[in-house]
């Protein structure tokens, strides 16, 4: 019985890359209970691998949180499949705006403590008690009113690329790290009404909840998050007060909402908003980077991980041991905020 991928990622990648098969992304959440989540996972397993689902989804005892991609025939059956489990019925399938069909190459579903990692204790408070909903024409009725004050509930190099006109974006690296920040920024403004985003909406599920236990009065999130934005106001003709790109977890790493680029190339500060990660696997930085610097630096953050891709394998594995790069421990950039000139030193 097969419950896990067995092929090679990169054969994997290179298959996906050259099929011609008319594929649709897809995300989704739902918060629910599931006492035996190692038996869920393996059922699931099986229900989307026949299926030909590919994606990444998270499985906890405090519910599911998934991002795929599906072949565009199978997608009634996909529906019948969440149908088949009772606390899926009816839910909300998040439909990527731009979508090529190769967000993913294969399915892995993990067990985790959260589909979320917040750092808060669910023990605590409320989690039911959440904001009041608002679909994209609600949104921008509550963006046009000053007693409003807009929040994005996602990290640095998500809001970069895009975010709302005149929402507030932390400078945060996680959603963990994002909470107890805005509720210093905001301590003040308890009365005020409280409109928070994010891509698909499960950040705001929790966040919303969460701030409404700590006293905030008026409280709404934006159901659907971005997506569903997006394309409510195309379908609906309304004015996209979406700047720039969204950014999303997947090999894509971005559809275009705007079409404004807000951010800057992080070599050279040309305008762009391509997220890309950076060629020297021992790096892997995810950051932005122009065609005129990825065709320099060869695809690269620095010179020193160019020039480490340049070595043979034995010295690259070698050099592994000590050497530090921009993206060591994968992390994420910020514009101007690595150096893309340091030296390897081979000494």
């Amino acid at each position: 019985m097969k419950l896990h991928n067995r092929v090679n990622g990169e054969e994997l990648k290179r298959r996906m890359k050259e099929s011609s098969e008319e594929r649709t992304t897809i995300s989704f959440y739902k918060y629910h209970n599931i006492r035996n989540t190692r038996l869920f996972r393996d059922h699931f397993y099986l229900l989307l691998d026949k299926l030909g689902v590919l994606g990444r989804i998270y499985v906890a005892s405090e519910g599911v949180n998934g991002q795929i991609s599906a072949p565009t025939p199978r997608l009634k059956e996909l529906r019948e499949a969440f149908d088949s489990i009772s606390f899926f019925q009816g839910i909300r399938f998040n439909y990527a705006v731009e979508d090529d069909g190769k967000s993913f190459f294969k399915l892995t579903i993990k067990v985790r403590d959260k589909i979320l990692a917040d750092g808060l204790n669910d023990a605590s408070f409320d989690v039911t008690k959440k904001g009041f909903h608002v679909n994209a024409l609600g949104f921008n009725e509550l963006a046009e009113d000053p007693d409003t004050i807009i929040i994005d509930m996602r990290n640095h190099y998500e809001t970069e690329v895009g975010h709302f006109k005149n929402a507030i974006t932390p400078d945060v690296e996680t959603f963990r790290e994002s909470l107890p920040i805005i509720e210093r920024m905001l301590e003040e403004n308890k009365d005020k009404k409280l409109l928070m985003y994010c891509t698909g909406g499960i950040r705001c599920e929790k966040a919303s909840a969460y701030f409404r236990h700590r006293g905030f009065q008026n409280v709404f999130q934006l159901n659907g998050g971005i997506i569903e934005y997006a394309h409510e106001v195309q379908e609906q003709n309304l004015e996209n007060k979406f700047l720039g790109k969204n950014f999303v977890f997947d090999e894509r790493l971005g559809e275009r909402i705007g079409h404004e680029v807000i951010a800057k190339c992080h070599q050279c500060g040309k305008a762009c908003d391509t997220h890309v990660n950076c060629a020297n696997d021992a790096c892997h930085l995810l950051f932005i980077q122009c065609d005129d610097c990825a065709k320099e630096y060869e695809n690269c953050c620095s010179g020193k991980c160019k020039d480490f891709n340049h070595l043979d394998e034995s010295e690259r594995k070698s050099l592994r041991k000590t050497e530090v790069f921009n993206g060591t421990r994968f992390g994420k950039g910020r514009y101007k905020a690595f150096n893309k000139e340091h030296v390897l030193d081979i000494s």
